[in-house]
């Protein structure tokens, strides 16, 4: 009797935590990266506030999305700031951004509902999103997160905080399907956080909540899903390595991943100081391989060179 005790006590207390907290944590080799310090060069006085997006273009420039007085901050690769702008767009939250082909300006406004295309000098020229949508709407979004890039121009938004979906968009903005719901079952979300493509045209999603990265291909067939990686924030694939390096925030660690879900490298840990990291939201890398790296709850940028 004292043993069936014991066992159903046991079975109680493991039912309060989640499997993915239970399963064995992947991990894997340091990353060859080491921290450039006072890497970020902002004119006196200024700040970033909570930095939620970070996105490199084809100069190694450096986008950088935060929540503080200059929404969006662009850096050179040696941190000398270049331009801001924003200040007139009224962003309510700043979330995800990114550089399409052509050099345009990509940025998602999670509690505005709306993600705006944008020249490089802050011209708007697309806006996508209005009031609150449901699951179902084609024009509206529910607190969404991220988009990526086909190499037709087609883009893809993850959907989002409230929205459990990933919604695809011709490159004129016209909307073309989208697939997901509410669950933790295969195809469905729980916090659907960010999103990238690989170079064969699979979509990988960041299923925060659920902890997993789920694949599927360009029209939102389930291909697979890998778990036990820690809660995938950020995502983005990195052609030249044909590998995805993923914010793991839960975790607040940087992780690199194969094709097939094998945790290649892992850089950082929990902490406040420089090279450490506390809620790692958004990742993006340049053609040196050097890691830009944002951060919500120290209000910051880093990067880290190989």
């Amino acid at each position: 009797m004292p043993l069936l005790r014991t066992g159903i006590a046991l079975a109680m207390m493991l039912s309060f935590f989640p499997a993915q907290i239970l399963a064995e944590l992947k991990s894997g080799p340091p990353l060859p990266h080491r921290l450039v310090k006072d890497w970020a060069k902002l004119p006196q006085g200024w700040n970033l506030g909570e930095s939620s997006g970070v996105a490199v273009d084809r100069q190694d420039n450096v986008w950088v999305f935060n929540r503080g007085a200059h929404p969006v901050i662009q850096f050179d690769k040696n941190g000398r700031m270049l331009q801001s702008w924003g200040e007139g767009l009224m962003i309510k939250s700043s979330h995800g951004i990114r550089v399409d082909a052509a050099g345009n300006v990509w940025a998602v406004d999670v509690k505005g509902h709306i993600v705006l295309k944008l020249s490089s000098t802050g011209r708007v020229q697309m806006v996508i999103g209005r009031s609150p949508g449901n699951n179902d709407s084609k024009d509206s979004f529910n607190e969404p997160t991220g988009i990526a890039f086909a190499p037709n121009g087609d883009f893809y938004i993850s959907d989002g905080y409230v929205n459990s979906r990933v919604i695809k968009f011709s490159s004129d903005g016209d909307y073309l399907t989208h697939w997901g719901s509410k669950g933790d079952a295969d195809g469905q979300f729980n916090l659907v956080h960010d999103v990238t493509l690989d170079s064969q045209g699979r979509v990988y999603v960041a299923d925060r909540t659920n902890q997993r990265i789920q694949i599927f291909d360009g029209n939102g067939k389930f291909l697979g899903k890998w778990t036990n990686i820690g809660a995938p924030w950020g995502i983005i694939y990195v052609v030249k390595e044909d590998a995805i390096y993923m914010c793991d925030g839960l975790n607040n660690r940087v992780i690199k991943l194969s094709l097939d879900g094998q945790v290649l490298g892992v850089l950082g840990s929990q902490g406040r100081i420089p090279g450490k990291f506390d809620f790692v939201h958004n990742i993006a890398l340049d053609s040196e391989g050097s890691i830009y790296v944002v951060e919500i709850k120290n209000w910051r940028v880093q990067k880290f060179s190989k």
